[in-house]
């Protein structure tokens, strides 16, 4: 003769399941890599290169094919990715190595840039601010050097 408790262990088991499954489906897969965007947004070269040093050093450390990285110029910032940016071969090099860089076009249009002014390959986005803030609501790491 079965136990008297059997049928009730047997429906708490049995509803805890449920709700087990029921958090699993609204739960968010977790990102199998990481994801870090960086503002630059002051003219200073020395900030520029620690910006593309801290991109560097996230792609040696987590391994760049773990590793998401944008760096997004904007406002005073947006020297970093003129054309004739003390850090244009540096640019080069972090795109080749899988970093987006992104200058903001309100920027652009503030200063009256155009994107033949700019770094060849770069990227574009709208506001730059804005860029960061939605990457910010995806998850995304956020770093300013």
């Amino acid at each position: 003769m079965p136990h008297p408790r059997l049928p009730r262990i047997v429906a708490a088991v049995v509803i805890a399941l449920a709700m087990v499954a029921g958090n699993a489906a609204f739960a968010q897969p977790a990102s199998p890599r990481a994801r870090i965007i960086v503002q630059v947004s002051d003219a200073d070269p020395a900030k520029w290169n620690l910006a593309l040093n801290n991109a560097k050093n996230v792609q040696t450390d987590l391994g760049a094919a773990n590793v998401d990285i944008e760096i997004v110029a904007y406002g005073p910032g947006i020297g970093m990715v003129k054309a004739d940016s003390v850090v244009g071969n540096r640019i080069d090099e972090a795109r080749a190595a899988g970093v987006k860089v992104i200058a903001c076009e309100n920027t652009m249009r503030g200063q009256k840039l155009s994107r033949d002014d700019m770094l060849p390959k770069i990227e574009y986005v709208s506001a730059g601010v804005v860029e960061i803030m939605q990457k910010q609501q995806q998850g995304w790491a956020y770093l300013r050097p």
